[in-house]
């Protein structure tokens, strides 16, 4: 089970910290990702990590405000989003894909979270 939270509204140019925990699983065993989806658009990949954490890998367009970490004694995976945009504005999933060494992208989405909703002022 995933559940996500730390959404809300910022202004344009804020940061958020989203966090997703997981229960059921030992997360070092599962590829951990967000993903998100803007009203009346398609889910878009955002962002995912290795099972160790060693590893990560981003959306193109998201490189460089976004940073994606693990805490897995904590069953814990993070997004921290900086310099954010309006166009930002989403509801952000979190996603497992079971076995630590699984593709970062695209990833199957094996399990997901309920969401939790973003939304940024202009």
């Amino acid at each position: 089970q995933l559940q996500a939270s730390g959404g809300g509204l910022v202004q344009a140019g804020g940061s958020l910290r989203l966090s997703c925990v997981a229960s059921g699983g030992t997360l070092t065993n599962y590829v951990m990702g967000w993903f998100r989806q803007a009203p009346g658009k398609e889910r878009e990949f955002v962002a995912s990590t290795s099972g160790s954490g060693a590893s990560t890998y981003y959306a193109d367009s998201l490189k460089g405000r976004i940073t994606i970490s693990r805490d897995n004694p904590k069953n814990t995976v993070y997004l921290q989003m900086n310099r954010l945009k309006p166009e930002d504005t989403a509801i952000y999933y979190c996603t497992a894909d079971a076995g630590r060494y699984s593709n970062l992208f695209p990833l199957r989405g094996d399990y997901w979270g309920q969401g939790t909703l973003v939304t940024v002022s202009s």
